[in-house]
C-alpha cells in the first residue's frame, strides 16, 4: 500500500488546532490515581503468579501458571510503555527507574533498548528506511524490499503470512535476547545497571524453574511461558501499523498525515481495550504519545471529527479483521518471491 502524496498540506498547523482541542477537553492531564490502581492490579497478579507457582510445586497444573504469566507478562510490559512515554511521570529520571525495575527486572526486556527502538518508530512509523519495526530483518514489509532480500528474510518471504504466527512464538526469547546485545553497543546508556538488572532476571526466572520443577517440566514451562508471551506481545503490537501505508526513502509527510495514514485503530470494548493496554487507540497514541491511557478513547471522537473536516482519512476496523488485513499484506508484498 502507498500513502497518496496530494493529502499533504502546506503547514503543520492542522496538527497545532487538533492538540488545542484536545488540550482544552483536559485530555493531556495526568492520571495518577488510575496508574496506582493498574499498578496494584498487575503488581497483585504477579504476586499472585509466584504464589500460585510456589504453592503448586512440581506438577504439570503449572502449564496453566505458564500461561497467566505470559499474560502477566504482557501486562508489566505495557504498564513499561506507558512508563517510557511519560504518561505517569513526568521526567526522565523517575520514568528510567521505573522502566528499568518494569522491563529488565520483571520481565526481562531490555528498556534502554527498547526505548530507542520505539523512539524511532513513533517519528517515523512505516517509513522503510527510518522505522526499525518495518526492517526486513526476518519479514519483509513492501514489495520493494522483497526484491532485496536475500538470506533468512527472503526464504521466509515467500511464505511469510504462514509463518507469522509461528515466528511470534520466539519473538518472547528475542525480546530477551536483544536487551543482552544491545549491551555490547557504547551508544547504550547505562550498561551496568541495564545488564545488572537483565541477568538478575534471568538468574531468579531460571532459579525458580529449576529449583520448583523437575527438568522435564522447567523446560516445557519454559516453552510454554515464552512462547505465549511472544505470541501475545506481537499480537497486541502488530495490528497499528502492519499492513497499513509504508513511506518509502525521499517521501514526506506532516505530523498528523504521517502519523494517521501509517496507523490502524482497532475497534472493541472494555476487554479489547484491556487486552492491548489503550494500544487499540492506536492513531490517538501516535498523535499524543504522553496522553494517559484512558484518555485515548476520550480522544478519538475528536481526532475523527477533526480528520474529517481537514478530509484525512481516519481508518479503524474490528480486531480479528486486523489480523486478516496484515496476513493478506504479507501474502501479497512475498509475491516476487513465490514467482
Amino acid at each position: 500500500m502507498t500513502i497518496d502524496q496530494s493529502v499533504r498540506p502546506a503547514t503543520g498547523s492542522d496538527y497545532a488546532r487538533l492538540l488545542q482541542r484536545v488540550t482544552t477537553a483536559g485530555l493531556m492531564r495526568r492520571r495518577p490515581g488510575y496508574y496506582v490502581a493498574r499498578t496494584a492490579v498487575v503488581g497483585g497478579l504477579y504476586a499472585g503468579g509466584l504464589a500460585a507457582f510456589l504453592t503448586l510445586g512440581d506438577s504439570w497444573w503449572q502449564l496453566l501458571v505458564a500461561a497467566f504469566f505470559a499474560v502477566v507478562f504482557a501486562q508489566v510490559a505495557l504498564m513499561g510503555h506507558d512508563i517510557a512515554h511519560r504518561q505517569i511521570f513526568r521526567t526522565e529520571r523517575p520514568s528510567r527507574i521505573a522502566g528499568w525495575f518494569a522491563g529488565n527486572l520483571l520481565v526481562g526486556m531490555g528498556y534502554g533498548w527498547w526505548m530507542d527502538k520505539h523512539t524511532r518508530h513513533h517519528a517515523n512509523p512505516n517509513h522503510e528506511e527510518l522505522d526499525p519495526d518495518v526492517a526486513p530483518d526476518v519479514l519483509i514489509w513492501s514489495t520493494d524490499q522483497a526484491r532485496a532480500s536475500r538470506g533468512l528474510p527472503r526464504f521466509i518471504g515467500r511464505r511469510q503470512a504462514a509463518l507469522f504466527y509461528p515466528l511470534l512464538l520466539l519473538e518472547g526469547l528475542n525480546l530477551h535476547l536483544s536487551g543482552f546485545r544491545s549491551l555490547r553497543d557504547p551508544r547504550t546508556k547505562h550498561r551496568l545497571v541495564e545488564g545488572t538488572l537483565l541477568s538478575v532476571h534471568v538468574a531468579g526466572y531460571l532459579a525458580a524453574l529449576f529449583l520448583v520443577l523437575s527438568p522435564g517440566k522447567a523446560l516445557v514451562f519454559f516453552a510454554v511461558h515464552q512462547g505465549l508471551w511472544g505470541l501475545y506481545m506481537g499480537s497486541v503490537f502488530a495490528p497499528g501499523h502492519k499492513g497499513m501505508p509504508t513511506l518509502k526513502p525521499g517521501e514526506k509527510l506532516d505530523f498528523l498525515r504521517k502519523q494517521v495514514l501509517t496507523t490502524r485503530g482497532v475497534r472493541g470494548g472494555w476487554f479489547v481495550d484491556a487486552a492491548m493496554g489503550g494500544l487499540n487507540y492506536q492513531i490517538e497514541h501516535h498523535l499524543f504519545p504522553n496522553m494517559p491511557t484512558p484518555h485515548l478513547r476520550h480522544a478519538q471522537s475528536i481526532v475523527r471529527a477533526h480528520c474529517a473536516e481537514i478530509d484525512v482519512p481516519y481508518y479503524e476496523t474490528g480486531l480479528i479483521e486486523s489480523y486478516r488485513q496484515m496476513l493478506r499484506h504479507l501474502h501479497a508484498v512475498g509475491a516476487p518471491l513465490r514467482a
